[in-house]
């Protein structure tokens, strides 16, 4: 069993500090990256020239502006699609299929990335989306596109998490924030596109070609990821036949992970999409299922399997075992503030749809504002864990401001409120994935950046889900107290199911109604606000480790690495 390494300096001291003799100067940041010339007994070094990896970057985050973009169309593409196949009360399991689908699959890849290489993994995640993306254009049922959506989404998060492990194989990890941040800038554009775009498409030609549309894309990033990203693995893995590498895939892990992330997640997604009570046997047998498969799959990672798809020796670690619930908890809160913000414009506030959707551009400007801003804050001083806790505070204190909203509100503070939203979390995940890869073994690095995006990507789910449901239990106690009459349970559920209805009311019911939303959002909000802080005491354990400048500076890490692990071995 390997024993946790720490770094030789206290954890709130600079990175740069108490460097090996063998560390080159970093004073000067604007340095691009350099490659070494491995010794006979290494393993072999990735050279790429400048335009090289331009062009990799180019292959890896095209993959992503498309998978962001997709998302956005998607959701604009709802109304009209069910309205073609009859059957709108099953529209919200597209977007929910897809989302299963990405948590469940996004583990897997860490693990592929390191038996089939970062190609192999990158053209599998890619040939997956792609087809479930273009099989969605000719879907010709309601079953048959949420099929699609779920084989997309098997490769959706594959796309994310093999593009950020072959950018850490390319960029030295002191600068390696900063082109994080410029990933989630392109990834917010793309977001910001998928809207109006995905609008514009469906009333020119028609939802399918939505779809359709996103194949040259796909097609340029495949060519390039196939043609260019020819990162080397150890020779080891290199040199082994396609069926050596295939039996090291741990598939009894996997599926027991898939059966524990889908049924827990099903469970509470059904909950909140069809307000079912919490006794329901279908609710309970899924969650009784990711309980059971959760423990096989702990006695599989610790006892069967020979190459675990998640090492209990890594997540039982300090600091990624803080990397991973902080960012489950933080993720959570940041997306019941994404979906429930809107909600208040609309149902409290009695604005427009296309307002309340614009009271969050100052967020999504915060986002990649914040993404870039702590890759910078890392490249210039080389420390974190000051950026990670601060961010964080910054998360708490938007969740809190929500929580104060009410009729005597300023429009300045309904403006402004959510940046710290936007901000916090955008420098928070960007900071915590490089606390994760800087504080593992070199070949635990794409296992834990699969790790990362897993607790990330349930986080989002849960935070939706769980936001949901405590918002509709509030809500209908609030409307049963202030509604009564002979019809008061048709209007009550109107209602709950349609905010769009209230100005339409009659003035008594309409205070009802605005008055019920405004209680039980400032419940949803005091609930982010916990789970913020919670979060906060997550993220306080994550340990600063030496971030290197260069390739020279990260090889040489890695060999520091490897002695200390020898030495407590030993």
């Amino acid at each position: 069993m390997s024993v946790e390494r720490r770094p030789p300096s206290l954890e709130t001291s600079s990175l740069l500090q108490e460097r090996p003799p063998s560390y080159h100067s970093t004073d000067d940041v604007n340095e691009p990256p350099s490659p070494t010339i491995s010794e006979p007994d290494e393993q072999p070094i990735n050279k790429f020239s400048r335009a090289d990896i331009c062009w990799i970057l180019a292959g890896l985050w095209s993959g992503v502006l498309l998978g962001a973009f997709d998302g956005t169309v998607v959701a604009t593409l709802l109304t009209p699609i069910g309205s073609e196949f009859n059957a709108s009360n099953q529209s919200s399991y597209i977007g929910t299929a897809y989302l299963l689908s990405v948590c469940c699959f996004t583990p897997l890849y860490g693990r592929l990335a390191d038996i089939l290489g970062r190609k192999g993994a990158m053209l599998l995640a890619l040939s997956l989306f792609g087809s479930g993306t273009i099989f969605c254009g000719f879907a010709q049922s309601m079953n048959a596109l949420i099929a699609a959506r779920a084989v997309a989404g098997m490769g959706g998060g594959g796309v994310m998490t093999v593009s950020s492990i072959a950018v850490t194989d390319l960029i030295p990890l002191k600068q390696r924030g900063l082109y994080q941040g410029m990933a989630n800038i392109l990834f917010g554009l793309g977001a910001g596109a998928g809207g109006p775009l995905g609008g514009w498409v469906n009333d020119t030609f028609g939802w399918r070609s939505a779809f359709y549309m996103q194949t040259p894309v796909l097609l340029f990033s495949f060519v390039l990821v196939a043609t260019k990203v020819n990162i080397k693995l150890p020779e080891e893995v290199q040199n082994q036949r396609l069926l050596d590498k295939l039996r090291r895939i741990d598939y009894l892990g996997s599926l027991t992970l898939v059966g524990a992330v889908g049924c827990l997640l099903l469970g509470f997604s059904l909950k909140s999409t069809e307000e079912m009570p919490w006794t329901d046997p279908a609710i309970l047998g899924l969650l009784i299922s990711s309980v059971i498969f959760g423990l096989l799959f702990v006695l599989t990672e610790k006892y069967w399997a020979p190459f675990p798809v998640m090492p209990l020796r890594l997540v039982t670690q300090r600091t990624p075992l803080a990397v991973s619930l902080s960012n489950l908890l933080t993720s959570m809160s940041a997306f019941s503030m994404l979906y429930n913000a809107p909600l208040y414009f609309s149902a409290v506030r009695l604005n427009s749809a296309a307002v309340a959707g614009l009271h969050l551009l100052p967020h999504s400007v915060a986002i990649s504002t914040g993404s870039v801003f702590a890759g910078w804050i890392m490249r210039r001083t080389g420390k974190l864990y000051t950026l990670t806790v601060v961010s964080s505070l910054m998360c708490i204190m938007a969740s809190v401001s929500a929580s104060l909203w009410n009729e005597h509100s300023s429009s300045l503070h309904l403006w402004v409120d959510l940046i710290p939203q936007g901000f916090g979390m955008a420098s928070f995940i960007t900071s915590t994935l490089i606390a994760m890869i800087a504080n593992v073994y070199k070949e635990d690095m794409a296992v834990a950046t699969g790790i990362t995006y897993l607790f990330r990507t349930t986080g989002q789910v849960l935070g939706v889900s769980l936001s949901g449901a405590i918002l509709q239990a509030v809500l209908l106690q609030k409307l049963r107290l202030r509604i009564h009459g002979p019809d008061s349970e048709q209007i009550i559920y109107d209602i709950r199911h349609t905010a769009q209805i209230i100005p339409s009311l009659e003035p008594h019911l309409r205070k009802a109604a605005v008055d019920s939303y405004a209680d039980a959002l400032r419940v949803v909000f005091i609930s982010q606000a916990v789970v913020s802080f919670l979060g906060f005491l997550a993220c306080l354990p994550i340990q600063e480790s030496r971030l290197p400048g260069t390739q020279q500076e990260q090889e040489e890490h890695y060999r520091q690495q490897n002695a200390e692990r020898g030495l407590e071995n030993d």
